[in-house]
């Protein structure tokens, strides 16, 4: 048998029902199979009561008209009374009418015909029945005004169950999205978001001590990160005065080949060090930007002419004005540069597009891990050092955020990378 696609509208109404209203369609549910069991019992017992009176009843009856009929040999109604008592009643059920040529004496109920009914009969003579009938038509009415009064109340007590369900839902949900909202902040770099009290740690209240692991864990991450920071901070800063010692050591050298060598690993230990204390910087929020209005274009070629980067820019008489800090945009342009032409390839093109400006290679673009999770400090691109980025697009990273800017990184389809740094409009 061939199975019907389900619509992805179906396959997602899980995801969007809150859990409030989930709670309360459970509590609903629950109580809605309660009031149809209680119900269905009340039923049956309601209805064996009415059964077992309606057959003592014609039983009562059927004892009378046999004593009557015994005494006067007639069943006028003058001598029976209400009772509808006739001999081999043409009507009577055969089961009834077996049971009673076989000497027995029994009743016969029948609630959910049309006409209800009770029946008695006996053997009476010779080879005849004698049969007494009941109508049961307000009996059944009775059954009926009870069912519907069971539906009523059941439906009732059905709504307001699912109503306090979702009113006492509503503080879990509340505090769950406070959670998960604080969970978000956190992860987005505000260590010092909180939930805050909402019950006390050690409580049967499981809300109450979610909130409480996940403020020991932002309080706990908090302290290493601070931690790390300054002793990055501390690191770089202790190694100034003595890299500043060895560069002037190596300015006296003679000069040659491992004079050379020598010069150029003190550049490249004074340019790590700068870079780790202006990462501290930024890890510690302590970076205040200088505004200024300017329009991009000329700005862009200018920088990209100082970075020493043999690239091609397009769009130099772009009008747009920005509001930046000159000397962070040049950074981030910088960096971005360096890293076209230290991990891409020829040509570098930088284009600038109304607030935009792309940095693009022709290399083999950027790694997947990259794109999928931003850059990360310490690694490199280079293969022998696993992959990453370094410091630089940390770096440009970090001092876009302090202008207000947007750092996008992507593999267009062409190939190469290209880097985008939009900026806020002055």
């Amino acid at each position: 048998m061939r199975r019907l696609p389900v619509p992805a509208s179906w396959r997602r109404l899980p995801q969007a029902v809150g859990l409030r209203w989930k709670i309360a369609v459970l509590l609903a549910v629950g109580c809605s199979l309660v009031a149809v069991a209680i119900g269905i019992l009340i039923h049956g017992a309601r209805a064996r009561q009415i059964g077992e009176a309606a057959r003592a009843n014609a039983t009562a009856q059927l004892i009378t008209v046999r004593k009557v009929y015994e005494l006067t040999g007639r069943l006028d109604r003058e001598y029976v009374g209400e009772a509808d008592a006739r001999i081999d009643c043409p009507q009577l059920p055969r089961a009834l009418r077996t049971a009673a040529l076989d000497g027995q004496r029994t009743t016969y109920l029948d609630l959910s015909g049309a006409d209800p009914v009770v029946w008695a009969a006996r053997p009476v003579g010779s080879g005849h029945v004698l049969s007494v009938r009941l109508p049961l038509a307000d009996e059944r009415a009775e059954l009926a005004e009870l069912d519907g009064r069971l539906v009523a109340y059941g439906a009732s007590v059905v709504g307001l169950a699912a109503l306090g369900g979702a009113l006492l839902a509503s503080r879990l949900s509340r505090d769950l999205r406070a959670a998960a909202e604080t969970a978000r902040r956190i992860s987005a770099g505000d260590l010092d978001a909180r939930i805050g009290p909402s019950g006390r740690p050690g409580a049967r209240d499981e809300v109450a001590e979610l909130s409480w692991a996940v403020d020991t864990m932002a309080a706990s991450l908090q302290q290493r990160l601070e931690a790390e920071q300054r002793f990055t901070a501390d690191v770089a800063h202790e190694l100034r005065t003595p890299l500043t010692g060895l560069h002037t050591a190596a300015e006296l050298l003679p000069p040659g080949r491992p004079t050379e060598l020598v010069r150029d690993r003190v550049a490249a230990l004074r340019t790590l060090t700068e870079d780790l204390l202006e990462v501290a910087r930024l890890d510690a929020n302590r970076e205040e930007p200088q505004w200024e209005a300017l329009p991009l274009g000329p700005l862009v070629e200018s920088v990209t002419r100082r970075s020493g980067v043999a690239a091609e820019v397009l769009g130099a008489c772009e009008p747009a004005r920005v509001r930046t800090d000159v000397r962070r945009l040049e950074r981030i342009l910088a960096n971005l540069l360096a890293n076209a032409r230290r991990h891409g390839g020829d040509p570098v093109v930088v284009t600038v597009a109304g607030t935009a400006v792309t940095v693009r290679d022709a290399g083999p673009g950027f790694p997947e891990r990259l794109l999928r999770e931003g850059p990360q400090r310490f690694l490199t691109d280079a293969p022998e050092r696993g992959q990453g980025t370094g410091l630089g697009l940390t770096i440009a990273f970090g001092q876009a955020q302090v202008i207000g800017a947007r750092v996008g990184l992507a593999n267009p389809r062409g190939g190469g990378a290209a880097a985008t740094v939009t900026l806020p409009p002055a």
